[in-house]
């Protein structure tokens, strides 16, 4: 499963890579056709308003941005057990936060 926030953020990666010439307009599309496919396979969590509520309330470990907030806020209203979700993030900010919230980090 991933937040609909993850697509908006990979999405506009992509457009940010390709408008500075990090990506050539051949990787570009190949990059757009992978996020496809990665949508295609997940579960697909929409920010609403229970999540902007929980982003609106204080974290373990602050400051966290509102971003990652919201990442974390739509996996902890899933309402599974934390040990039984793992989080997969390269952010500091977010494995912390995630550590203490009780979630499997990888």
């Amino acid at each position: 499963m991933t937040s609909a926030l993850t697509l908006a953020e990979a999405g506009r990666a992509i457009i940010r890579a390709r408008a500075s010439g990090r990506l050539t307009a051949e990787r570009e599309q190949a990059a757009v056709r992978a996020l496809r496919t990665f949508e295609r396979r997940c579960f697909i969590l929409d920010v609403d308003r229970a999540v902007l509520a929980r982003v609106r309330r204080p974290f373990p470990v602050e400051p966290i941005h509102t971003l990652d907030a919201a990442h974390l806020a739509t996996t902890e209203l899933l309402g599974e057990a934390p040990q039984l979700v793992t989080i997969i993030t390269r952010d500091a900010r977010v494995r912390d936060n995630a550590q203490a919230l009780g979630y499997v980090v990888a």
